[in-house]
């Protein structure tokens, strides 16, 4: 039989008054239980090798999300596994069995270690934390004695006494910016230096009346008394440089605070992954070829964008579009062959802005790879927009026959500029002595030069004139008539047979709207062999 709620409390009540007589109701022995006896939910502390590694080891470079799902681990074994799994996602080439990242990060720890200690270990100063996370400085300046020190117009002019103090400038620091200079003060002369907030941190007159004086102090322009309250920076803010105002010195050391980005790790997961989201970045790509030796071909990868398609910005008075571009290279047994990873910018004035948003941006990798067929994945993203774009295509990386006459890609340049045998052939778009942009699209303004690029293999020498016994010959083409021919002039270009260049640029003015071919025609009269390597174009007003 049931009862209604109402009648389950008239009875109850009454006994839970007489609850303190009746053994059956007495007070839960859970409650009477002492306190210090009750089971403490206490989390295991993590083992001394793994709070070093997170405290120590890489307290540098870990992210703020890394660090707090390491913190959420329960067993050694998970640690591990992130732990391995931390060092492979920097390891800049997977597929070896020494990840170069992690070497390089524990030899800065070490050369932290002995070079910037003073009253505390080497790794935990200023200078060994820059060094740690973002390696050697392109630049270095030292001053380990202070002393006389002429102040450039920058910082003020005029001459005073300074601390020991360091400048160090880094090109490019993802994630903090480009021309990145960091000065280091030590006015307590222990050897213990720290980041200076501003210029005059290193100024050991800057609190004695009087001395030490900025140009525009010695001519009363100004107050020394405004500079050390921090009115003016210098004395002299008109030559002041962006880079020192007090926002961009704060700016910096945040930035300066945060872990170094793990490179474009969001590009390799959507390369990877095939999402993309639904704003599209239109990009251009194209593969060339030369011949490196036997064994070995050099594989240019060319991507260009159109400006007008990419987002600028203003940084520090300059306009300023940024992309970033992952590209990875597979063999046909899904091994991986190369990985490429950089930042491209391209900067203009407010006046350049519209001009410059008709022009291309362009960027190139090169690779030596082994002849064979090998798939290549590239995306590219605008920094600023967030626009994406990838793009998934088969390279055939040919074999030379050191037997037979051959050629490289036929390259139809933009720009085509010999760099004579005085400056260093290294860097984007050298093959060569010759810089070399394709213009990836084909499409060429009226009375735009256009740049013809080609390299001959295995050719054959006149041995009475030691010139290259080949004939060529330039031919356009336009709605499959030809329209134009011009022979080739060998003299001063013989590589002993070896390696022909063929470099030259052809004047568009003459050239019709439309679509065109060019043609190289090759003889060699040696061995009789010919190649006629060809190549579209459209010439647009």
């Amino acid at each position: 039989m049931s009862f209604p709620k109402a009648s389950i409390r008239l009875v109850l009540f009454p006994l839970l008054l007489a609850g303190a007589s009746i053994s059956g109701f007495a007070q839960d022995p859970r409650q009477s239980q002492d306190p210090m006896e009750k089971p403490r939910n206490v989390k295991t502390e993590l083992k001394k090798a793994y709070k070093d590694w997170l405290e120590k080891d890489v307290t540098y470079v870990i992210t703020d999300e890394e660090r707090r799902a390491f913190k959420k681990l329960a067993t050694d074994d998970e640690r591990e596994k992130f732990i391995e799994e931390f060092w492979r996602r920097r390891d800049p080439d997977p597929d070896t069995d020494e990840n170069e990242f992690k070497e390089e990060y524990y030899e800065r720890i070490a050369y932290a270690n002995e070079h910037f200690a003073s009253g505390i270990p080497g790794w935990k100063s200023d200078r060994g934390r820059i060094w740690i996370m973002y390696g050697k400085p392109d630049e270095r300046e030292t001053h380990p004695s202070g002393g006389q020190y002429d102040r450039p117009s920058t910082e003020g002019g005029g001459s005073t006494t300074t601390y020991p103090f360091e400048t160090w400038f880094y090109r490019y620091l993802p994630g903090v910016g480009s021309g990145v200079e960091i000065e280091f003060v030590d006015p307590t002369g222990t050897g213990e230096y720290r980041i200076a907030r501003n210029p005059n941190e290193k100024d050991a007159m800057q609190n004695v009346p009087g001395a030490g004086l900025t140009l525009s102090e010695e001519l009363g322009l100004s107050s020394k008394a405004d500079r050390v309250g921090g009115a003016s920076m210098y004395g002299l803010s008109n030559y002041q440089r962006e880079q020192d105002s007090p926002f961009s010195r704060l700016l910096l050391l945040t930035d300066l605070q945060r872990a170094p980005q793990i490179k474009f790790n969001d590009l390799a997961s959507a390369v990877n992954t095939g999402v993309i989201e639904e704003n599209p970045l239109n990009f251009d790509i194209r593969v060339d070829f030369f011949r490196q030796s036997d064994e070995r071909v050099i594989t240019a990868i060319t991507i260009q964008t159109e400006n007008r398609d990419l987002v600028f910005q203003d940084s520090g008075g300059l306009l300023q579009a940024r992309i970033n571009i992952f590209g990875k290279i597979t063999s046909v047994a899904g091994r991986r062959a190369g990985i490429f990873e950089d930042p491209v910018v391209t900067t203009a004035t407010a006046q350049e802005l519209s001009e410059t948003k008709e022009r291309k941006s362009a960027y190139q990798k090169a690779v030596a790879l082994a002849p064979g067929t090998y798939k290549l994945d590239v995306i590219v993203r605008d920094v600023s927009s967030g626009a994406t774009g990838v793009r998934h295509i088969a390279i055939p990386v040919p074999k030379y026959d050191p037997q037979k006459l051959s050629t490289s890609t036929l390259v139809l340049a933009s720009k085509l500029e010999s760099l004579g045998n005085d400056q260093p052939a290294v860097g984007q778009f050298v093959i060569g002595q010759t810089k070399v942009i394709p213009n990836v699209s084909g499409i060429y303004h009226r009375g735009q030069p256009l740049g013809v690029y080609l390299q001959i293999y295995n050719a054959g020498i006149d041995q009475t004139t030691l010139r290259p016994a080949v004939d060529v010959e330039y031919v356009l083409m336009k709605d499959g008539k030809e329209v134009g021919k011009q022979p080739e002039n060998w003299q001063g270009m013989s590589d002993s047979g070896q390696r022909l260049t063929l470099a030259r640029l052809i004047d568009s003015q003459r050239l019709t709207p439309g679509d065109y071919e060019l043609t190289i025609r090759i003889r060699d009269r040696v061995s009789g062999q010919a190649l006629m390597p060809a190549a579209k174009f459209t010439i647009v007003q």
